[in-house]
């Protein structure tokens, strides 16, 4: 479940979110779960444009710091400035840093130390947790 400590821009009640989102996209967005790797259609999306929140549409990340990481989920080397937080996650016996979204705090994935330059950030992102819109 969401931290319910934190306030974001958009709020909505579980029930709300629920009505709002696919069985998937609620059990990553709101209960931090993971979708199976490479099941997502955006992992292969090479267009131009800009990969945006399910949840409350916030723009994420761009088309151009997508790379293909190998590991089954879309990854970038960068979010949009500002448009992302991270908390540090410590479930599953391991401290990893869990990317969510500013606006509405919907859970995105992780963000790990071995990407590529100029950054050197893999953003491990959920594709159900993402739209997108082509330029």
């Amino acid at each position: 479940m969401m931290r319910t400590d934190e306030t974001f821009e958009v709020t909505k009640s579980e029930e709300e979110w629920r009505k709002q989102l696919t069985p998937e996209q609620y059990h990553v967005l709101r209960e931090h779960g993971t979708e199976r790797a490479g099941t997502c259609a955006l992992l292969h999306e090479k267009r131009a444009g800009t990969f945006t929140c399910v949840a409350c549409g916030q723009p994420l990340f761009k088309s151009g710091p997508k790379f293909e990481s190998g590991t089954g989920w879309p990854s970038f080397f960068e979010p949009i400035e500002g448009a992302t937080a991270t908390s540090t996650d410590r479930s599953y016996f391991m401290t990893r840093t869990e990317v969510h979204c500013r606006r509405c705090g919907g859970h995105l994935g992780h963000v790990f130390e071995d990407g590529p330059p100029p950054t050197g950030l893999r953003y491990c992102i959920n594709g159900v947790a993402l739209d997108f819109k082509p330029e």
